[in-house]
């Protein structure tokens, strides 16, 4: 008897989201509450369970295409059994990067995490770009899973003799065959996300909104580092998360935004709303794309507290379980664009807030202290605000208690 599947309820005010990804394909076993497609809303991707368990039957959409609360996607054949898994010659196992991976053949397990059926389309174009084998690419998503960041890897650790076979065959035929292919430019149209749709329309609404306006400062890493450097092990020990630097930043943000109330504001209509409270908003890497989680009541919580709910907010949105409520309000945003190497940039508030705080990669820099030029471990800060609300000068007050805080980390345990 066939189960229907739905769109379950994605969130309040969430009414439609896109079909992203097919985990299961028709004939595929599944398991009851067994993830069989992933849908991606304006802020998650939600994966939608089984109702029961059975045999995968038709797929009702299309990966890309909108599908509202409550719509059926898919049914799922109950109590059945998957087709016997047969005998089949195999082809040999050459690599033809060029063209798209054969569809699984139906057999009564889940695919594994680099076949065809378990990779995203971004995930597979991304393979087919840099001439990869999926089965030689370790997966480190959910279940095993390919991602993005597992291809880019792959791609920079691929050897430079793959190309040599390539090269050596166009010989033959007086490099004539080499050059054609040389001369072929390919195009290719991917819709975008409905993540990527939200945070460019977001994006744009808040640079057309704001009078945005971004002030930098920089700050000396040293005694920050020297105290990481000193407690990792034993902080690790004790609390079972690592000690990295965004405890510290965003333990003395909640300070500074104490004395600056405004950075910690926001405009509606024609009001200003104060917040007593520090809901911090973190920038961490998904398969996706950046989420933005929060950090409740971040002025509460110990430095070991911020970390282990930062480290939490990572692994989950890795694997995809993170939730809407942990995605909603927030008064200040910090992102940390120095983990990829970035030395300097402007960032973009995050709406409806009205300030948002960039950090950047540590690098060693020449410095003068005590009439001495010496080398100390710097970092660019970059404080972007809606000039609307928050005056230059409080801008500049903000990042220099942030710096003090973070030069001097003794401030943040004693709340200077």
């Amino acid at each position: 008897m066939a189960t229907e599947v739905l769109v379950p309820t994605l969130g309040e005010s969430i009414t439609e989201a896109t079909l992203g990804e097919w985990l299961k394909q028709p004939g595929d076993a599944v398991a009851v509450d067994e993830p069989i497609a992933s849908l991606e809303t304006d802020k998650v991707s939600v994966e939608v369970p089984s109702p029961v368990a059975g045999v995968m039957g038709d797929h009702a959409v299309k990966v890309g295409d909108t599908v509202q609360v409550g719509a059926l996607i898919a049914t799922v054949d109950a109590g059945g059994s998957a087709p016997a898994k047969t005998e089949a010659p195999q082809p040999a196992a050459t690599a033809t990067p060029a063209s798209a991976p054969a569809p699984a053949p139906a057999a009564a397990e889940a695919p594994s995490g680099d076949s065809p059926a378990a990779l995203s389309p971004s995930v597979r174009r991304a393979i087919l770009e840099h001439g990869l084998d999926p089965s030689t690419i370790k997966g480190t998503g959910k279940d095993g899973r390919i991602t993005k960041e597992d291809v880019a890897s792959a791609a920079q650790n691929k050897p430079q003799a793959a190309a040599t076979p390539a090269v050596a065959g166009a010989s033959s035929d007086g490099g004539q065959a080499a050059a054609g292919r040389g001369s072929l430019r390919n195009e290719e149209r991917v819709k975008m996300t409905r993540l990527r749709q939200t945070i460019a329309k977001r994006l744009k609404e808040a640079q057309n909104t704001a009078a945005m306006l971004t002030t930098f400062n920089d700050v000396d890493m040293t005694a920050v580092i020297e105290a990481r450097a000193k407690y990792k092990d034993l902080f690790e020990k004790k609390h079972g998360v690592r000690l990295g630097f965004m405890g510290f930043f965003v333990k003395a943000a909640t300070m500074a935004l104490k004395d600056i109330p405004a950075v910690n504001a926001s405009i509606e209509g024609d009001e200003i709303v104060y917040h007593d409270y520090a809901d911090i908003s973190v920038a961490v890497s998904a398969p996706n794309g950046l989420v933005v989680p929060v950090i409740r009541d971040a002025q509460n919580l110990t430095v070991a507290g911020i970390e282990k709910t930062i480290g939490d907010f990572g692994k989950r949105a890795k694997d995809g379980t993170l939730k809407m409520d942990e995605m909603k309000g927030g008064t200040f945003t910090i992102s940390n664009g120095g983990v990829f190497g970035s030395l300097m940039s402007t960032p973009i508030i995050n709406p409806p807030q009205s300030a948002v705080l960039g950090l950047h990669r540590i690098e060693e820099r020449p410095v003068v202290r005590d009439g001495q030029v010496v080398v100390r471990p710097m970092m660019y800060l970059a404080l972007s605000y809606d000039h609307r609300l928050i005056d230059g000068r409080e801008a500049v007050t903000f990042l220099v208690a942030l710096k003090n805080a973070i030069e001097d980390p003794t401030r943040v345990l004693i709340d200077l």
